[in-house]
């Protein structure tokens, strides 16, 4: 029986994930989740979109929590994207006329012998007979679409609370999806960003081409798309897709912890989600469109709130503030 978290409420099923909460030392407001799949490169299966879903509305409407970090598992990968044995069971499915919530036998090869992510162990609920195939259950067809958050529910996500991306390794596909969608993102130095869905007949669909296009413009972003382009950290950090590369690669959940302890504790909690809803709006919309639709919408409440009143307070008494969990 899991030891029960020391929130509010507690986490929806969270397989796929460690969930960890930090500071350990004091009241945790900082929700570490971490892909726990690295024997595939921590690429994602259908059901683990959904599950991350869950457990990313939960973050927003648990009270004690106010940023949470995303990293991967072992030393390769913070996530290879999509499961691609699983992508391969469902295209035959789909062009045999199968229905696509049966089980399935597949073969158990992996590219080169070496599991990566595409060998039919990296399915979401498959099971291994002894003759070396594996019965998969290939999900329902519902569950093949990502949730509105998108890839892992993140990549489309707005939210209300920031995530920091921890990239402790190879970010491709969908992993990569992932990180351009984060509000603040570190690297470790062996980290590499790719979108190398055309070179498997897929396209980056779940919204990493836009705001690829956004954050470095057409002719970059083209030849990341099309060309199968990857990029090193360094060169991430240079074209501005990540904020920084960190000390060393064992440093980098250390240092986005440190990160998220900044944003936790030392900003309003109310005024870090107004604050993170207008860049949100000024980045999908026009300058005067976002600021006004951002002062409809959280103005009032953030000028009501106790942390507005403990801010001008604790700033004319020059002390540090006492802030209280956002209920906005």
């Amino acid at each position: 029986m899991p030891k029960p978290f020391p929130t509010t409420t507690q986490p929806p099923p969270h397989p796929t994930y460690t969930l960890t909460l930090h500071p350990a030392d004091r009241t945790p407001h900082t929700l570490l989740i971490t892909i726990n799949r690295p024997h595939a490169l921590n690429a994602l299966p259908s059901n683990s979109h959904w599950e991350a879903a869950s457990v990313l509305r939960w973050f927003d409407a648990e009270p004690s929590l106010r940023v949470a970090v995303i990293t991967g598992a072992g030393d390769k990968a913070f996530c290879a994207g999509q499961d691609l044995a699983e992508q391969k069971s469902v295209a035959e499915a789909r062009a045999s006329g199968a229905a696509t919530d049966g089980k399935r036998r597949v073969e158990g090869a992996g590219v080169g012998g070496e599991d990566k992510g595409t060998s039919a162990e990296t399915s979401a609920n498959g099971k291994r007979d002894r003759g070396g195939t594996e019965t998969e259950e290939v999900p329902h067809e519902a569950v093949l679409q990502h949730p509105p958050g998108g890839f892992m529910g993140i990549s489309r996500r707005a939210g209300k609370k920031p995530v920091i991306a921890a990239v402790n390794g190879i970010a491709f596909g969908g992993g990569f999806e992932i990180v351009l969608n984060c509000d603040i993102i570190l690297a470790s130095p062996h980290a590499s960003f790719s979108l190398p869905e055309a070179r498997v007949g897929l396209y980056a669909a779940a919204g990493g081409l836009s705001r690829l296009v956004q954050l470095i413009g057409l002719p970059l972003a083209s030849e990341i798309a099309l060309a199968g382009r990857t990029l090193s950290a360094t060169e991430a950090r240079d074209l501005r897709i990540v904020n920084r590369v960190s000390e060393s690669h064992g440093s980098l959940v250390d240092e986005a912890l440190e990160m998220a302890r900044g944003v936790a504790e030392e900003g309003s909690p109310d005024a870090v989600v107004v604050s993170k809803s207008g860049l949100r709006e000024g980045l999908e919309g026009g300058v005067e469109g976002a600021t006004r639709r951002t002062e409809e919408r959280w103005g009032g409440a953030l000028g009501r709130g106790v942390n507005f009143r403990e801010g001008v307070a604790a700033f004319g008494e020059r002390r540090r503030p006492r802030w209280v969990n956002s209920k906005l």
